[in-house]
């Protein structure tokens, strides 16, 4: 944890220059999109393997069509799938590395500023803010000191915009490529409600941001906001049909 906070303060330094009090906010965000940068080749091997599925589609459809006429088939469809997967070098469960890769990160933001002491000695980073709002603080004490619209209310404001904004965005075009998703039989069990909460998902931000910390609430907002753009580099080759939802 020491050395975490000591690169989150030496960051800070460097950007002090251009962003004065707020520079450990800043620091936050630089360190996110340093942690998004270097999860981003595993993003792309997850993009790679997502149009490999979809491009073994009629193939999954046809171990379907073989196997899946009766409950006792249940397991040589798994099977089949799992071999056909493994002959293509395509990884199911591919897509989910990047995200579980980045929770050590956000948990060691959360812990730094929920933290009293570091080390033995008070926490020096619990006393920088963003504009009014302290880093350590959450959505609660916002509305405590000043209200809603108060100066530490209206930071919460613009980062509940900006990830209505993202979710929005992402709920959006997450819900037209499942439509235009040929249906195969390949889900893993409970992959199929997963499925289906999926474009909702983007929409929990919002509760996160209002209960952590101002500085993972930034974290959060920064990865959440480098994902939406992520998506939209990685599958520019890839159609949305323009859907009614």
């Amino acid at each position: 944890m020491s050395v975490f906070a000591a690169l989150v303060e030496q960051l800070a330094e460097l950007l002090r220059p251009l962003f004065a009090a707020s520079a450990t906010a800043a620091a936050i965000i630089a360190f996110t999109a340093l942690v998004r940068l270097a999860v981003h080749p595993l993003s792309r091997a997850a993009a790679r393997g997502q149009k490999a599925r979809t491009r073994l589609a009629p193939q999954l459809a046809e171990l379907r069509t073989k196997y899946g006429r009766h409950a006792k088939d249940a397991e040589r469809l798994q099977k089949a799938t799992m071999e056909l997967y493994a002959r293509e070098k395509v990884s199911p469960l591919s897509g989910c590395l990047p995200s579980l890769l980045q929770l050590p990160a956000f948990f060691l933001m959360y812990h730094l500023f929920s933290s009293a002491e570091i080390g033995g000695e008070p926490n020096g980073l619990l006393g920088h803010s963003l504009f009014d709002a302290p880093l350590g603080d959450r959505w609660t004490d916002a509305l405590a000191h000043g209200g809603m619209f108060g100066g530490a209310g209206l930071v919460y404001v613009a980062l509940f915009v900006i990830v209505a904004a993202v979710a929005t965005f992402t709920y959006r075009r997450t819900k037209r490529q499942m439509a235009a998703a040929p249906t195969t039989g390949e889900q893993l069990p409970g992959m199929g409600a997963m499925i289906k909460v999926m474009p909702l998902l983007s929409f929990a931000t919002l509760a996160t941001v209002a209960v952590v910390p101002l500085a993972a609430a930034l974290y959060v907002v920064t990865s959440t906001t480098w994902t939406a753009a992520e998506r939209v580099f990685l599958y520019r080759d890839t159609p949305v049909p323009m859907a009614q939802l």
